[in-house]
């Protein structure tokens, strides 16, 4: 019993980070749509007015910013993913054991939700960012 009153704080600490996981996982959703369509707009558009430009040096730049959006787009909203998984199947959990199988189910259809936003958001983000590495080494490989 005493230990389980010195961990309430942590389990309470815990379960406020539900609900900014799940705003930063649309967030992330967000960014990773505007991603794609900047993506797009580079592809046609952006490449060959920095090809044009012809400074090498500029276009490293660039590319390393955008590339390093990509990487982090990629890895980030997983982690927040599995974070708002987790978070809720603990008294999801507790409450099957007290007889509550519905918030049990409703916990894991958050857990779901969360799961598939930060899979969409991570699975953009590697997309947008193999895409990128190709162009720009192809952009850098013509400029030489």
């Amino acid at each position: 019993m005493t230990e389980t009153l010195n961990l309430a704080w942590l389990h309470q600490a815990v379960t406020w980070l539900l609900a900014p996981a799940l705003a930063a996982l649309v967030f992330g959703c967000a960014v990773a749509a505007a991603e794609a369509g900047i993506a797009v707009g580079e592809r046609f558009w952006g490449l060959a007015r920095l090809r044009a430009g012809g400074d090498a040096r500029r276009v490293q730049l660039i590319a390393r910013h955008r590339l390093e959006r990509a990487d982090l787009l990629a890895r980030i909203p997983p982690m927040l993913g599995l974070m708002a998984t987790i978070i809720p199947l603990g008294p999801g959990l507790a409450a099957l054991g007290q007889g509550d199988p519905a918030q049990l189910a409703s916990a894991v259809t958050v857990a779901f939700d969360a799961t598939v936003l930060g899979l969409l958001a991570g699975i953009a983000g590697l997309v947008v960012g193999k895409l990128r590495r190709r162009w720009y080494d192809e952009l850098l490989e013509a400029m030489e």
